[in-house]
């Protein structure tokens, strides 16, 4: 609860979050049981997932494969592969010595070390064993029900057909990545680690865990934890990620770390929680964490002033035709405007104003509002290429220093925070 504090928006990613959380513990509860509800359940949720927030749907693929990829490597160690084909060489050279006379030192040879690695083999099965159950530091273990699990998500490969945009979800983070929104857009740039203590925290836990004690790590929860960790620091809105999927793990490490040192402990913890009054002590801490994020914001307005041009949407709204004009505005508050009816320049949903999603070589929306707010263009040739005849900008704006200037602008309304001009050349 306190890490997503940053990431608690108005926008789909609150319902998302709760599907992610449900898919690790249908995971989880199918490998267990292998029963169809939850492998129902973990086609259901794609399907919602394609039809409210499609742009994460690719990622739901991503918690199925630490426990895939632990599987396969299980069914490689128990294959025993190199020893079969040794063992298949020998008895093929045996039957073909056999066939011809005079070869009976050879095959009593070949006998010898036929049976010399047999005894080495069975050797190795028991170390194997043993390291199975008193591994160094990696449990690898293996659930047969996770080939079902395979099925299963071959299945929900499909699920991305079940919705009313076509393809859409299959090809939209493919055109994200063509694009050049990624390496603007603040949430998806990589992360700073010695900026964010979050992370840095998490980290410092695990490798404290791992390093400095005997505790054991399951190779499907260090594949998770690596993976998430990996993405984290490539973006950093796949911090949430880590937030919700790794906590699983981590929490199977910190419950692995008690159980080993102090066993009675955890089962007294766990028997004081249980109770009414463990289970009411637990919910006021939860109440008072809630209390403590959301306190600095309880007195701040349903939408800030500052930040959303609401006054001067009123006025564009009473004064001005909105079926006729063509107003430039800014990335950050585009949404807002669409909220209020009035059609934008740019809004934050960037992907959709680049070539790549809206077909048009000729027309990279996102790319002109970085130069214009940038001032890196003469912004009157992004005008003309749009046909803009309005402006809504904040006062602080550094084009502002220009266009008050201008006299080819008439400022028709200004408040504090913001400030609309009517381009008198069109």
């Amino acid at each position: 609860m306190y890490v997503l504090g940053s990431f608690i928006a108005a926008r789909a990613q609150l319902f998302t979050y709760i599907l992610f959380t449900l898919q690790i513990l249908f995971i989880e509860k199918f490998i267990e049981t292998k029963k169809k509800r939850y492998g129902i359940g973990l086609v259901v949720i794609p399907i919602i997932i394609a039809n409210v927030h499609l742009a994460v749907w690719p990622f739901y693929f991503v918690p199925f494969l630490p426990y895939i990829a632990e599987y396969i490597i299980a069914l490689m160690l128990d294959s025993h592969l190199i020893y079969k084909l040794r063992t298949k060489n020998i008895k093929n050279k045996i039957e073909k010595l056999s066939k011809t006379q005079g070869n009976e030192e050879k095959i009593t040879k070949s006998e010898e070390k036929y049976n010399k690695l047999e005894e080495k083999f069975e050797k190795y099965k028991q170390n194997q064993e043993y390291r199975r159950e008193h591994p160094y530091k990696l449990k690898i273990e293996r659930k047969d029900n996770v080939k079902w699990l395979i099925i299963i998500m071959i299945i929900c490969l499909f699920t991305g057909l079940l919705t009313p945009l076509g393809d859409t979800p299959y090809t939209y983070l493919i055109k994200t990545m063509r694009g050049n929104t990624t390496k603007s857009i603040n949430e998806h740039l990589p992360m700073v680690l010695i900026q964010n203590t979050h992370t840095l925290t998490i980290l410092a836990i695990v490798l404290s865990i791992l390093i400095f004690t005997d505790t054991k790590i399951r190779l499907k929860d260090f594949f998770m934890l690596g993976g998430l960790i990996i993405l984290a620091l490539m973006s950093r809105r796949q911090l949430s990620m880590l937030v919700i999927l790794g906590v699983y793990s981590i929490n199977r490490l910190i419950t692995d770390l008690f159980n080993k040192y102090d066993p009675t402990g955890t089962d007294s913890l766990i028997k004081a929680i249980s109770t009414v009054f463990g289970k009411t002590i637990t919910i006021l801490l939860v109440v008072l964490l809630s209390i403590c994020i959301c306190k600095a914001q309880i007195k701040d307005k349903f939408v800030d002033e500052r930040a959303y041009p609401v006054k001067a949407a009123e006025y564009v709204k009473e004064n001005l035709n909105l079926e006729e004009i063509r107003l430039y505005n800014e990335y950050n508050y585009g949404s807002y405007l669409l909220y209020q009816g009035i059609p934008v320049f740019i809004d934050s949903r960037a992907d959709l104003y680049t070539p790549e999603f809206n077909g048009d070589e000729d027309k990279d929306v996102f790319t002109d509002f970085l130069n214009v707010s940038s001032l890196s263009v003469q912004y009157e040739e992004i005008f003309d290429k749009y046909e803009i005849t309005h402006l809504l900008i904040p006062n602080n704006a550094k084009m502002n220093l220009f266009i008050k200037q201008d006299d080819n602008y008439d400022e028709l309304y200004k408040d504090d925070n913001f400030v609309v001009y009517e381009r008198l050349t069109k």
